[in-house]
């Protein structure tokens, strides 16, 4: 088969609102290097990394809560997740899912032809534990906006399973995020785990990753999404933010605390959220889409000897064993909707209003 030398794709030239990126369509068709594999995408997933990384509010000048606007405060020194310049242009998102058409001089010829899963870390596999020589797929290297990607050949997984590539798609970042989580904190069938943001695509995949490991689990959600929440297998569904948090897990699950909070929403409610916590419980997080800056009595941590992670990049195996629990059929996915690729400024609106459940993916 004959490659095109150029391709469709939505690029990022700069932070900013939604004119900092652009459609286009003759952008170069990705040059396969040694360890690389070049995929066709079939479906490409969006996720709040894509918002953030564009608008720049992982700045440490930023201090609102994520809104998908630009900011005029972002350092120039620190607008990426892990705290660095972005080389621009760059292709984002994470979540690519597609066929392998080329296979570079170090890779394995069998991959050819092959619908493959990407791990959105990409790590220097000389020293794959290393989490500060670990990179992020759509942001130190170009993503899956776009017809065509490579990928480190380490870095995809054949999957095999009966679901589309955009159902697929849904998966990769926010359940590996949601599974890191889970393991910082060694949720198990023990715990009772509170799960913020719940109708999103980590919060979803929070409550089925918490209980394919057995806990007790409740959902802090908007009550207008709780109907389309109920298959996802949560003990309980509470508002987002309820006036008497204790009172209302009281009246849900019998009990007043929970051991664990799995986090990604922060801001004015996280007071509320430590509050319901046991003595002993665990705190973990992988966002602050309300808002980074939060009050904390220190008291409160530190005597009721509260452990609290935060959870970005997660080790290998995360990535793996997420496509053994696809493939065995032990997670679903939640496809909010599909846009086309030359549409993602209005999927990335939609995201952006939340009020979708669930994931949105794009497709070339």
């Amino acid at each position: 088969m004959t490659l095109p030398d150029k391709m469709n794709a939505y690029v990022l030239h700069r932070h900013g609102d939604m004119d900092a990126m652009s459609f286009h369509t003759d952008w170069p068709v990705p040059a396969v290097g040694a360890d690389d594999v070049l995929i066709r995408v079939g479906a490409c997933g969006l996720n709040n990394t894509d918002v953030n990384t564009r608008s720049g509010w992982y700045s440490k000048a930023v201090t609102d809560a994520t809104s998908g606007d630009g900011y005029e405060t972002v350092d120039a020194e620190d607008p990426s997740w892990g705290g660095a310049p972005l080389a621009f242009p760059r292709i984002q998102g994470a979540d690519a899912v597609g066929t392998v058409v080329a296979v570079g001089a170090n890779g394995d010829s069998a991959l050819h032809g092959k619908r493959v899963i990407l791990d959105c870390w990409q790590r220097d596999w000389d020293d794959p534990m290393n989490r500060d020589k670990t990179g992020y797929f759509g942001s130190e290297r170009d993503g899956g906006f776009a017809e065509y990607t490579t990928a480190d050949r380490r870095n995809v997984a054949v999957i095999e399973s009966d679901l589309r590539d955009a159902e697929l798609a849904t998966f990769s970042c926010s359940y590996s995020t949601a599974e890191g989580m889970l393991s910082r904190a060694a949720v198990t069938a023990e715990d009772v785990v509170l799960v913020t943001g719940a109708s999103g695509g980590v919060g979803s995949a929070l409550i089925q990753l918490a209980k394919r490991r057995g806990a007790t689990v409740v959902g802090l959600a908007s009550e207008a999404k709780h109907a389309a929440m109920v298959e996802l297998g949560a003990d309980a569904l509470l508002p987002r933010a309820p006036d008497d948090l204790r009172g209302a897990l009281r009246a849900a699950i019998g009990r007043d605390s929970v051991t664990v909070v799995a986090d990604i929403v922060g801001g004015p409610a996280f007071p509320a959220t430590i509050d319901v916590l046991a003595r002993g419980g665990r705190y973990t997080c992988s966002g602050a889409i309300a808002g980074p800056m939060v009050q904390l009595d220190l008291r409160t941590l530190y005597l009721r000897d509260l452990t609290f992670t935060g959870s970005t990049v997660v080790a290998p195996h995360i990535f793996t064993d997420l496509v053994g629990y696809i493939e065995r059929g032990e997670v679903r996915p939640l496809l909010a909707a599909t846009y086309k690729l030359a549409d993602l400024a209005v999927a990335q609106q939609a995201f952006i209003d939340k009020a979708h459940v669930g994931n949105i993916v794009v497709t070339p």
